[in-house]
């Protein structure tokens, strides 16, 4: 498995620092109130993933990136979660699960959506929830992805760090931009990231295609109305 963009050690340290629990959690988590088997599709870092375990829950992570979840492997409470390495094709389609998650816009980082959908509606159980949000592409937030609108600087626990984002191509959108980490020796770390815009009409209907009965896309997490404005679509399908 690939570890682009989230190879580097040093970086990794820094993700839950950089993407802390905020209201994105508590969404999910309340989404798992009940459930009995939990999987948390590109987990990352593990941060989301630990807060899910419950008793009597099973909760799995998947994950493509050896980096992560090797990190998440080594923070407190990790064992009572199951770490699989891999992408979609690592989801057993056991029709069991109550509740997939993806956050952090995973699900744009998935080129092959359509399979990773289908892989996860096998998993899930009649009347079970796939719950993820993704970047709203009539917002066009990758106009702000300027060197000049991102540069910044700090102190971290890899030293201080320079960083910038350069966008590099826009095409049906498929969005590819760098990301520029310049370490104290100077050494500039450039991660290249591909993220893949889709409407929430594109989205649903992938979502019915794959099996999923009821599809609901808010503006927000607390359930606001979806407008060319909202920054986020917050997707809830059910099986």
């Amino acid at each position: 498995m690939t570890d682009d963009p989230y190879g580097d050690e040093r970086l990794v340290e820094l993700y839950d620092l950089d993407n802390p629990a905020g209201e994105d959690h508590e969404y999910y988590r309340a989404l798992a109130e009940g459930a009995r088997k939990v999987v948390d599709f590109g987990c990352g870092t593990g941060l989301l993933t630990r807060s899910l375990v419950a008793p009597g829950r099973v909760v799995i992570g998947v994950d493509p990136s050896p980096t992560m979840l090797g990190y998440a492997r080594s923070r407190p409470g990790a064992d009572a979660v199951t770490w699989l390495d891999g992408d979609h094709r690592s989801v057993d389609p056991t029709g069991d699960v109550d509740l997939v998650v993806s956050s952090g816009n995973t699900m744009m980082h998935v080129a092959e959506h359509a399979a990773a959908v289908g892989a996860v509606a096998a998993a899930v159980r009649p009347g079970g929830v796939f719950a993820f949000e993704s970047r709203n592409p009539a917002a066009r937030a990758w106009e702000q992805w300027t060197s000049e609108a991102t540069y910044g600087e700090r102190d971290t626990v890899a030293g201080h760090l320079k960083e910038w984002l350069e966008l590099i191509e826009i095409a049906d959108g498929r969005v590819v931009f760098d990301a520029h980490n310049v370490f104290p020796d100077g050494h500039d770390a450039v991660y290249r990231n591909v993220l893949y815009f889709r409407s929430a009409d594109e989205i649903t209907a992938e979502l019915t295609r794959a099996g999923f009965s009821e599809v609901v896309v808010d503006g927000g997490w607390q359930g606001q109305p979806l407008t060319d404005e909202s920054r986020l679509l917050v997707v809830r399908a059910t099986k």
